[in-house]
Parts: C-alpha cells; structure tokens; sequence
C-alpha cells in the first residue's frame, strides 16, 4: 500500500471559519475524512499541519527520503518560502502543491508559486475537491 502525507501550511487550522467567501465552509477535519474515504485500501495517509515553516520543512525532506508523495497546501509560504523549494529539490519528494482557491484570481502576489517549478504539479481553485484531485494524481504515478 502507497504511503502519502498530507501537509497544510498556515492558517488551514482555521478552514472553515477563516474567510468562508473565500474558502468555504470545509474543516481541515472534513478534508481528511473525505481524503480516507476516497484512498480506500489504495493509500495509507499521514496528515500534518503547521504555522512553523520549519517544522513544513523537515516533514517533507522526510517524506523526499522515504519515498512518500505528499500533498501539500504551503498556504502563504507558496509564495515566500525558499526553504520549501529547496527541500522538495534537496529531498526528491514528489509532490502536489494544493490550494482551495483559485490564487490566480486573487491578489497579484498570489500569482507567483515559488515552489511550483519544483512540484509534480499543481491543482487549485476546485475547493476541497483539489485534494482529492491531487490524491488522485498520486495514486496514479
């Protein structure tokens, strides 16, 4: 069975009561049910979130050495952090970068992914649904 770790990065605690306009109505909590239910016996999942840059860091330099594919919503370190682009390159990790919202239809800063060139791919703008899509993509290599 495939092992993926899911990571969310800050401020996705608040999902579901943070700018529902924006993001909806969604938990993290609701997120994680829906993504068991669709791995199935396909996938085992892991699910982590942070504000600690670092701590987003070190979790997936681990899932890169393991071998883990990871989903990952950086939040606002999608377009800040240096440190996450060198540690999916530095560590191999594949990886989904994930967002609720469609940032290209949001504030110009948001346009920018500093770790898209570095990520298998990117799904954003379908809500929760990116999740699944991105599990999805995971599962099928």
């Amino acid at each position: 069975m495939r092992s993926i770790l899911v990571l969310n990065g800050p401020n996705l605690n608040l999902l579901g009561t943070r700018e529902p306009g924006i993001y909806g109505a969604t938990t993290l909590a609701d997120i994680e049910t829906r993504l068991r239910e669709r791995a199935g016996e396909r996938a085992e999942l892991a699910f982590g979130q942070s504000n600690h840059e670092g701590e987003l860091v070190t979790w997936i330099q681990e899932a890169g050495c393991d071998g883990i594919g990871v989903i990952l919503n950086a939040g606002a370190y999608t377009h800040t952090s240096i440190a996450l682009r060198d540690a999916i390159s530095g560590s191999g990790a594949t990886v989904i970068e994930v967002h609720v919202s469609n940032v290209h239809a949001r504030e110009s800063f948001r346009h920018r992914s500093l770790i898209a060139p570095v990520c298998r791919g990117v799904i954003a703008g379908f809500g929760p649904l990116s999740y699944e899509l991105a599990l999805e993509a995971l599962l099928a290599g």
